[in-house]
């Protein structure tokens, strides 16, 4: 039976974990999707080719524990990201079980929750709500809010006339000021310029030193190594390898070298010919 479940507070085997995976599996079903008719899933299932069932993850169990950061790594459509989902409760896993100690802050997706027609300090206002938070916390955080997103007179304009750039501010100021125990972030720290990157680092890294769990998803394996003091590689939503960052980081990219190689010599990967007339 799948389940999000509160912690077991009263076991003190578990006290220490922050979040604790046991065999997640999400389940998708591809019986009916919007590019197959009910023709093509009777022949489909007449000629029995392959499981209508896709595992976006399968069998993955963890431990993050308190004050630690983990990295998730893997090539794209590896899981990671769904992966996350669960841990914020956004998709309920098809299996397995996630229990958690602490209040979680998730940056996913840039900008989801905002409402489009109203300002930052609104949707600050607007998120805070959306998070639980008290009004009155709220008000009292939202000038050191407003502060480290550094918008200046956009602050007050609408949402709709950000730049991705400028949501990603927004959202990672609101996730990040909340204290959170849990904070899962899915490639926010790619975006943005080189001087609020270093900024959101630098959060996140206070974060750590606080004894806060992170969860972070990314391409950027210099952060990996350089920031996690753990990581997992993640293909085909399994869990191929848990363990020290520079050891995962390395079957990762042994692993994508050999895709790489497999590609080119079946001729996927072909270098683009110039047109006739245009110097290389």
């Amino acid at each position: 039976m799948s389940s999000v479940a509160p912690f077991p507070f009263d076991n003190p085997a578990t006290e220490r974990f922050a979040i604790r995976a046991d065999e997640l599996g999400v389940r998708y079903s591809l019986k009916l999707t919007r590019k197959q008719t009910i023709r093509d899933s009777v022949v489909r299932r007449v000629r029995r080719e392959g499981d209508p069932d896709f595992w976006a993850l399968r069998n993955v169990s963890f431990g993050v524990m308190q004050g630690e950061s983990l990295g998730v790594i893997g090539p794209n459509g590896a899981g990671k990201s769904t992966l996350l989902q669960v841990l914020a409760g956004i998709l309920l896993p098809s299996e397995g079980v996630v229990e958690v100690d602490g209040h979680i802050s998730s940056l996913l997706t840039l900008g989801v929750g905002f409402d489009e027609d109203l300002s930052g300090v609104e949707n600050i206002r607007l998120a805070g709500a959306f998070m639980g938070i008290d009004h009155e916390v709220v008000e009292e955080r939202l000038a050191a809010i407003i502060d480290y997103a550094d918008l200046g007179q956009f602050i007050d304009a609408p949402i709709k006339t950000y730049s991705s750039g400028m949501r990603a501010r927004l959202g990672f100021s609101i996730a990040t000021s909340v204290e959170p125990d849990i904070l899962l972030l899915d490639e926010v720290l790619a975006t943005g310029d080189a001087v609020f990157r270093e900024k959101s680092k630098q959060r996140v890294l206070e974060l750590v030193r606080q004894a806060k769990a992170i969860v972070l998803v990314t391409h950027d394996m210099n952060w990996v190594t350089d920031y996690c003091n753990r990581a997992i590689l993640i293909e085909r939503g399994l869990i191929v390898l848990d363990g020290k960052p520079e050891e995962v980081v390395a079957l990762h990219q042994e692993h994508a070298a050999q895709r790489k190689a497999e590609a080119a010599a079946k001729g996927v990967l072909q270098l683009r010919r110039p047109r006739p007339g245009r110097r290389r």
